[in-house]
């Protein structure tokens, strides 16, 4: 049994997602022959690097992010390696200058093992369907099922040509930076197509650069939206599709550079534009509002100190269509996770929820509205080091077809004053980091959706 940081992963910016992400792989034998492999993929609340949640808002480099670890035998003769995984949580990440290993290894030794369990159970299930109707016939829907797929994507790829008279379809949309996202798809009458990302911004002295992968899971991502009948979400979909990304740019950086923000950011982003070239709907809110907050790594004497990592995805507003409203206060495209419960919340960490609510009036108006986004106000009652890495601050989800445009987010911070009492509300920007003391409150407006048509 092997994990990486994504599958299969010689080049860490080029096949996978970003560090938190710890992928567990594991062979299926049939006779002594590999015939499938099972994988789990979690993300981890902190790996290290140089602040808690490991999602820097400031990352340059890769290696600021945490542990990046390619490949390592994680089991061995039903034997869980504890030791090594110490050694590439803990001890690796903390050789870095301002980094810091895993703030609580007991939390990604018992994920890894729940992910390994996981393995487990997929195992003995596709065991099981080989004991019923044999491999061969297992195999033969395996692979009915991704032709399936394939052909669904040909189907809607026709329409599209015929729909848009055989012209290619294009889009742009920016990032908060000003760095352009450009895609123009060429389609064939055979239901082939070829998306093109030239004239895509170039890798930013940043984190928001994302690894091919999130290109490609994009693209099959939204393939499988348009798609109107009900099937399995799988690599069938990409094979009539040529994917273009010239290396250098924001979707395919150079080996080493900082990526965190690129699978949850960028992705959001890419998702906009390919249904923008469609002409399917709105901009959503298009950011996945990144909140990490948390104590302990490294200190000043280059001592560990234990301690938590907290990290969570806010919702927003989703963007209309032609024959539907936006929603509100609800996971958008990646941003596909439950926040924790207040109750859960408030019992296992130091920090209090004063307000968790919909964001009345930031969804865009027009015949179909937007959904509104939402205002979450924590209140720490000790201190932490906070940070927020997202999107669309500067930059409002746009509607379309004359519908109006989504109010962008904003992310405040409130300092208490001990002697006064009163606050020093300070705007953090959209990538951001701040020490907090008890008392001090950090209060995320979330964006809205866009809205699609003029209202009458």
């Amino acid at each position: 049994m092997t994990f990486t940081r994504a599958t299969d992963l010689p080049d860490l910016t080029k096949k996978g997602t970003h560090l938190p992400d710890i992928t567990v792989i594991t062979p299926v034998f049939d006779n002594e022959e590999i015939v499938f492999y099972v994988a789990s993929r979690g993300h981890h609340a902190d790996i290290g690097g140089t602040l808690p949640g490991s999602m820097p808002p400031t990352s340059t480099e890769l290696w600021q992010e945490g542990a990046a670890i390619e490949s390592e035998k994680l089991v061995c003769e039903g034997r869980f390696n504890e030791e090594v995984m110490r050694k590439h949580l803990l001890e690796d990440p903390a050789q870095y200058e301002g980094c810091s290993g895993t703030r609580c290894l007991a939390d990604n030794i018992s994920d890894l093992k729940a992910q390994v369990a996981a393995n487990v159970k997929g195992i003995n299930l596709i065991k099981a369907m080989i004991a019923d109707h044999g491999l061969r016939t297992v195999h033969k829907y395996m692979y009915a099922i991704q032709k399936t797929a394939e052909v669904a994507v040909r189907e809607l790829l026709k329409e599209t040509y015929t729909k848009f008279g055989g012209k290619p379809l294009e889009a742009v949309d920016y990032m908060d930076d000003g760095t352009p996202i450009a895609l123009k798809i060429t389609i064939s009458p055979d239901g082939t197509a070829i998306f093109d990302f030239t004239g895509s911004g170039p890798e930013v002295y940043g984190n928001t650069n994302a690894p091919k992968a999130i290109t490609n899971s994009a693209i099959i991502y939204c393939l499988r939206a348009l798609i109107s009948s009900d099937i399995p979400l799988n690599q069938g979909c990409l094979n009539p599709i040529t994917i273009v990304v010239p290396d250098g740019t924001i979707l395919s950086p150079s080996r080493g550079a900082g990526v965190v923000g690129g699978n949850v950011l960028t992705s959001q982003r890419l998702t906009d534009v390919v249904l923008l070239a469609f002409r399917a709907c709105a901009a959503s809110q298009g950011c996945c509002n990144n909140l990490t907050f948390g104590t302990g790594g490294q200190n000043d004497k280059g001592e560990h100190v234990p301690g938590f990592g907290y990290y969570e995805t806010i919702a927003g507003g989703s963007g209309a269509g032609p024959s539907w409203k936006g929603e509100s206060g609800v996971h958008t495209h990646m941003t596909n996770t439950r926040i924790t419960d207040p109750e859960v919340f408030e019992k296992r960490y130091p920090a209090l929820i004063r307000q968790f609510g919909l964001r009345h009036g930031s969804g865009g108006e027009g015949l179909h509205a937007g959904g509104d986004g939402v205002v979450r106000d924590i209140e720490f009652r000790v201190p932490v080091q906070c940070s927020i890495l997202s999107e669309r601050r500067g930059r409002r989800p746009y509607g379309l077809e004359g519908g109006g445009d989504g109010a962008s987010g904003l992310n405040l911070v409130v300092k208490k004053d001990e002697k006064t009492g009163t606050g020093r509300v300070v705007n953090l920007g959209s990538k951001g980091t701040m020490k907090l003391g008890k008392g001090d409150r950090i209060i995320i407006h979330t964006p809205g959706g866009g809205a699609w048509g003029k209202a009458v």
